[in-house]
């Protein structure tokens, strides 16, 4: 392909480039830079792309795509946004394989990994091989693939979309993050369907305030032909009101709404409903207790419905459907009490699944917790604050503390707690925390491990050290 090709629909300002050359790759790390590549420097959190310039032009490159004034030059094109210009690029390279199949996203604060798979799974069981991309891992069918962030960078997107469409898939569900929406990765993606579940406090740390933050996630209803809204969300009847192409709503409790939960039996280690709609309903039930589940499992039905797939597929399909890993993920131990595994790293998310759990648990709730270093700081005392007053027992502690300290962290968390109570555990080595809770667990008792989620490391200071909770759980019953 030639870079006249590449450089389709991209704004360009200037360019003092070969038009005509052949171009062999397109990305925007220097170290993958080969020759006949065109590479895209773009400014991350901790460096600029325009400083390896050099390097990669020293490896290959044939010209460099930039929005930096200081670097226009020879083999130079200038762009307004050079982030833009690596989504289109990558998407003009790969030969735009996204409208080869059906594309999926869904985005909010807490949900969207159980929303895809629920949608990925429902899709499997109608015939249909699909392409999977989110926190917990990336898929093509049923193979699994490594994945760093929840929404890869663009170039690593539409290469990814590349593989899927010529391994067959003909439906993409991908998490869309806020970030990758403010940053572009996914510009040029047209969405067939994009849901929004819910929005509430996180991310602050780059997104400054709410209203921007609730402004990203806005952005993937622009891009989408059909948009799927939590219609009890606040925001999301905002979105609603702006949201490009079809609008389909669905509530729990607001009968306006085009998918309505009727009559809600939440248990122990499951939640029921009917889905009512226009000339329709059907019995579902997910194998993942509580509230939040109702509106995971409508969120993920109400997508699947606007794909043509018939309501009694769905409802085969949803009861089915095991837990998430790292979603209210019940750890087989030969104990009288349970141990919960569940990502909640948000006030909200805590809350969700604390008032869960609580409902079904006959002795007291043992909550370990921590919050993430180099994010939002304000969030800490109010997730101290909503753990100290729907537990029994909190156990403060770390998750990634990255490249802080752990115990100023903890030092951020602890006025939360005290706001409600002066009795807490403090451990900053998650791993003491984790051996504490069980030590402390009676009959009855449920013990939830919040934040980690599907993880299996703990970062610090750029490393991420081995740590998956269930080992550490076993170890403890192993060495007692």
């Amino acid at each position: 392909m030639n870079l006249r090709d590449v450089l389709s629909n991209i704004d360009i300002i200037s360019a003092d480039v070969d038009m005509d050359v052949e171009i062999s790759g397109v990305r925007c790390d220097s170290r993958r830079i080969e020759k006949g590549f065109v590479f895209v420097a773009i400014r991350g959190f901790e460096t600029d792309g325009n400083k390896y310039i050099a390097k990669a032009l020293e490896n290959g490159a044939v010209t460099v795509i930039t929005d930096s004034k200081k670097y226009a030059g020879k083999n130079r094109i200038y762009v307004p946004d050079a982030r833009r210009a690596l989504a289109l690029a990558s998407k003009n390279f790969y030969n735009n394989p996204t409208r080869d199949m059906k594309m999926i996203g869904v985005t909010g604060t807490n949900g969207k990994t159980t929303v895809t798979y629920l949608i990925k799974n429902a899709l499997e069981k109608s015939g249909f091989k699909c392409g999977l991309i989110g926190t917990n891992r990336n898929m093509i069918g049923e193979k699994s693939l490594d994945t760093e962030r929840t929404t890869p960078e663009s170039d690593s997107l539409w290469e990814l979309f590349s593989k899927m469409r010529d391994e067959g898939c003909t439906h993409v569900i991908m998490e869309v993050s806020s970030h990758s929406l403010e940053l572009s990765r996914v510009a040029g993606i047209d969405y067939d369907v994009a849901a929004f579940t819910n929005i509430s406090q996180d991310h602050l740390d780059f997104h400054k305030t709410m209203a921007k933050y609730e402004a990203a996630k806005e952005k993937l209803f622009h891009q989408a032909k059909c948009s799927v809204i939590n219609y009890d969300d606040p925001a999301g009847k905002r979105i609603a009101k702006t949201a490009g192409g079809k609008v389909v709503t669905y509530s729990a409790y607001d009968n306006s709404a085009d998918y309505i939960a009727k009559n809600i039996r939440l248990k122990a280690s499951s939640c029921e409903f009917e889905l009512v709609g226009i000339d329709m309903i059907g019995r579902v039930e997910l194998g993942i207790p509580g509230q939040f589940s109702v509106y995971n499992a409508m969120c993920a039905s109400s997508v699947l419905l606007s794909l043509g797939i018939p309501l009694d597929n769905i409802s085969c399909a949803m009861r089915e459907v095991g837990g998430v890993s790292g979603r209210a993920e019940v750890v087989p131990t030969d104990t009288d009490y349970t141990v919960m595994i569940d990502y909640a790293h948000s006030p909200d998310g805590l809350e969700n699944i604390l008032k869960t759990v609580s409902e079904v648990t006959q002795g007291r709730v043992i909550t370990v917790f921590g919050c993430g270093g180099d994010r939002d700081r304000t969030k800490r005392p109010k997730m101290g604050r909503t753990v100290a007053e729907l537990s029994d027992v909190v156990i403060v502690t770390s998750d990634n503390p990255r490249t802080e300290d752990p115990e100023k962290i903890i030092d951020d968390i602890v006025p939360g707690i005290e706001e409600v109570r002066g009795d807490f555990v403090r451990i900053a080595d998650r791993r003491a925390a984790i051996y504490k809770a069980l030590e402390m667990a009676e009959p009855g008792d449920l013990v939830l491990l919040a934040g980690k989620g599907h993880e299996t490391y703990q970062e610090i200071n750029h490393i991420k050290h081995h740590l998956d909770e269930r080992e550490i759980v076993r170890d403890y019953f192993l060495e007692r």
